[in-house]
């Protein structure tokens, strides 16, 4: 399972820049991704850094879930037996971190990291009107070549749960193409704009995420089929309800149902909700009602040291004072 030994290599290399790479010391790597690492040594910092980077998304977008994108430390799976099921949470992790994986390896490309990668030139065409080409398009077709290579190497399996990991990686990836945009920079007196040069850049990372977990709550549920051909039985994937439009590309899909995460369960890595932090005055998944599953919550009072009373004096410095200030914190019972 790919997101094991993905999440895995970013946690252990998490400091690959000053490190030597061994790659047959990296736990897991099936022969085509051992082949890849030794072939591409140089970009593999790239490829640990991206993983996390989508570790550290998935986080920042379950915050107020019950599920929250919780790792174990020293566990090769590390988000335990959760991803072992073809649920939602599995689509998008798979989606975010074969993303981060393009989005980082194309990012340090542009700063000049690597010496087989670089700037894109191929997708410049004619400058407008007020701007010409300047500084560094960034080259993400390269970043998804890589992801693609990497994070699939292990997906080709005839079976349903290899079509669904290929089909969130590549919408992960898609996102990245989707939302590629013009950056510019503007040159004149005195900041005129006069005259802008512009490139091709990525997004920022948490507009990617924020478009990945829209895709996580409208995900396509769907039935495994069975097939015969020549090489044998082959699984394919097909909506479940007729009545809804098939997934596109860009779309999640899934194909079993998510436990509900309120109660701790070793079998389906579920760590309960006890004792989150939840907030009294919301309805929504995070407020205390939903997010502690009906049982209630405590309410504890917690000082905290501010700064408050800021002046600014001329010219340039702020002096503040510094206030307690008493919070009511709220945690699941």
């Amino acid at each position: 399972f790919i997101l094991h030994l993905s999440l895995a290599l970013g946690q252990q290399y998490s400091s690959l820049g000053s490190q030597p790479i061994l790659c047959g010391s990296i736990p897991g790597l099936v022969p085509k991704q051992l082949r890849f690492c030794r072939n591409y040594i140089e970009i593999m910092p790239s490829v640990a850094e991206g993983v996390k980077l989508g570790i550290q998304e998935c986080q920042h977008q379950f915050r107020g879930r019950r599920w929250n994108c919780t790792t174990i430390k020293d566990n090769l799976a590390i988000f335990g037996p959760v991803l072992d099921k073809a649920t939602r949470e599995s689509a998008f992790v798979h989606a975010i971190a074969s993303a981060g994986v393009a989005f980082a390896v194309t990012r340090s490309c542009a700063e000049g990291t690597s010496t087989m990668c670089g700037c894109d030139s191929h997708h410049k065409g004619p400058p407008g009107e007020g701007w010409k080409w300047g500084g560094c398009s960034e080259d993400a077709e390269f970043g998804v070549l890589v992801s693609r290579e990497f994070a699939d190497a292990r997906e080709n399996r005839p079976d349903a749960r290899s079509a669904m990991n290929r089909h969130n990686n590549e919408a992960g990836r898609t996102t990245i193409l989707d939302h590629m945009h013009l950056r510019c920079k503007c040159h004149g007196l005195s900041g005129s704009c006069e005259v802008k040069t512009c490139w091709w850049a990525q997004p920022d990372f948490r507009m990617l995420g924020d478009y990945l977990k829209d895709k996580y709550d409208s995900a396509s549920e769907m039935v495994v089929e069975k097939h015969r051909e020549s090489r044998g039985w082959v699984e394919t994937l097909r909506v479940k309800y007729a009545f809804f439009k098939h997934p596109t590309e860009r779309d999640l899909v899934y194909y079993e149902g998510s436990p509900n995460f309120c109660e701790p369960n070793p079998e389906t890595g579920s760590f309960g909700t006890r004792d989150r932090v939840c907030n009294v005055s919301s309805h929504g998944i995070e407020g205390c009602d939903l997010l502690c599953c009906g049982r209630g919550h405590n309410t504890r009072t917690e000082k905290r040291k501010e700064k408050c009373h800021c002046i600014f004096h001329w010219c340039c410095y702020v002096s503040c004072q510094e206030c307690v200030r008493v919070y009511d914190v709220h945690t699941c019972k």
